[in-house]
């Protein structure tokens, strides 16, 4: 079939298939059933799980003990071989020497020419030879920058693992665990893992959390550690490296103290003290919101330093500051004084049960000084609250004197010391004359 088509003025015959729109381009033709290939540059071989870990473990055994080999053969290979997808077997490899099934058990233990015996678990057990395996996942991921999140998942997985390995394999992965922390290849989030109750029943994860403490330290030091927890809020999480039944400070400090840990054992008593505090607080304020009776409040507080080994001399400073706290000040400074002596006249028995001993004192008197020094409304209150308290038996005039000597606060201390100057000889003249009248007897 044809149409009859006018060209230059003259009319052919043109067959239909050859027909087609004007679009401002010529069409070329196109072989119907024919695929063009479309060339990708730089396309990346494409390897079976199996294939891949043959080549890894063909060059890492190839390349020996030598890790320095072993780092730039792993450079290299990351060019053509897929390390995005096979990630987990690549790094099972390098700790395990071999692919993990779930559970941690090896795959290929049994196949010798699939497994390499250059591996973390088969490292001299010692703090040198296992940092030098860190240094080559340092460089491994300072290469390929992508295998950051998939190492912190190989990790975490691992300590999940730690049942299926021996004693010696855990502290080596310890080992690399608390050096890979120092120097930030890992972060501490990684160590939730460890709180798994069917590791944590076992005793393994506080064994594990021992030994990686201590190469963390070995690379750093304790304050650093201590530092990395705290940020990941993980501080108030480590008694649950233990059972439930041995989760309380008691246990965790002897342990630790025991494994030559003393600096982590004082650590997590500070965070359980700091975290009691302001639980302490947090009702104190509210119970002197509501007005709650004086004695009340003194069998609670009594309970809870008895429940939490709270010392006095910490607890007294609490007291003054939710006392501070709960009222709502004047701004005018000649003002502020009376209503702060109303308010702290009626609380002084309160003060006065938690404050029997020589260092508790001294602790509140600093405390008033720290306030009224930071509150610039009760700059010149300072005097006259202490008078009160001394009145009251909130303070002695032993304490007061040692204040005055040596063991005053740096703020404001040339303000307060003369405001306080003829109080501290007034008690000095009735001190002499007290003693004079005890040798005239």
């Amino acid at each position: 079939m044809s149409r009859q088509v006018e060209v230059c003025g003259t009319t052919k015959s043109t067959p239909k298939d050859r027909i087609f729109m004007n679009t401002g381009k010529q069409q070329k033709p196109v072989l119907t059933g024919q695929r063009f290939k479309t060339r990708k540059r730089d396309e990346k071989e494409k390897f079976e799980p199996t294939v891949f870990r043959d080549t890894i473990v063909g060059g890492i055994s190839e390349a020996g003990g030598d890790l320095d080999a072993v780092a730039k053969f792993l450079d290299v290979t990351g060019s053509r071989l897929d390390y995005r997808r096979y990630a987990d077997t690549l790094f099972d490899i390098l700790i395990a020497g071999s692919m993990l099934a779930p559970g941690g058990t090896r795959i290929d233990d049994g196949d010798k020419t699939k497994v390499t015996d250059h591996c973390v678990f088969t490292a001299p057990e010692n703090h040198a030879a296992i940092r030098s395996y860190a240094q080559v996942f340092n460089k491994l991921i300072r290469r390929y920058k992508y295998l950051e999140k998939a190492f912190e998942e190989e990790m975490k997985k691992l300590l999940l693992f730690l049942k299926a390995f021996s004693e010696a394999e855990r502290t080596k992965l310890a080992m690399l665990t608390g050096i890979l922390l120092a120097n930030g290849t890992l972060p501490p989030s990684i160590l939730t893992s460890l709180f798994s109750d069917n590791i944590v029943k076992e005793g393994i994860s506080a064994t594990f959390a021992v030994k990686m403490f201590k190469a963390w330290i070995a690379e750093k030091d304790a304050n650093a550690v201590t530092s990395a927890l705290r940020k990941a809020n993980l501080d108030k999480r480590l008694l649950e490296l233990f059972p439930a039944n041995k989760q309380n400070v008691d246990h965790f400090s002897k342990y630790f103290n025991e494994a030559g840990l003393k600096e982590l054992s004082e650590f997590l008593r500070l965070q359980q003290s700091l975290g009691t505090r302001k639980e302490l607080q947090k009702e104190l304020q509210e119970r002197l919101s509501q007005e709650c009776p004086i004695r009340e409040i003194v069998v609670y507080v009594k309970e809870e330093m008895k429940r939490n080994s709270l010392q006095e001399h910490a607890v007294i400073g609490l007291l003054w500051t939710c006392l501070m706290n709960a009222v709502e000040w004047n701004k005018k400074e000649e003002l502020v004084t009376e209503q702060a002596l109303k308010h702290l006249k009626h609380y002084a028995p309160l003060l006065a049960v938690f404050s029997t001993q020589g260092q508790s004192e001294l602790v509140l008197l600093q405390k008033i000084q720290e306030y009224c020094y930071d509150n610039i409304h009760f700059m010149k209150s300072f005097s006259k609250i202490i008078v009160l308290f001394y009145k009251a038996d909130v303070l002695s005039e032993d304490t007061i004197l040692r204040w005055y000597k040596d063991a005053h606060a740096a703020k404001g201390k040339s303000v307060f010391l003369e405001q306080m100057k003829k109080f501290v000889e007034w008690l000095q003249n009735a001190e002499e004359e007290s003693e004079s009248e005890g040798e005239e007897d």
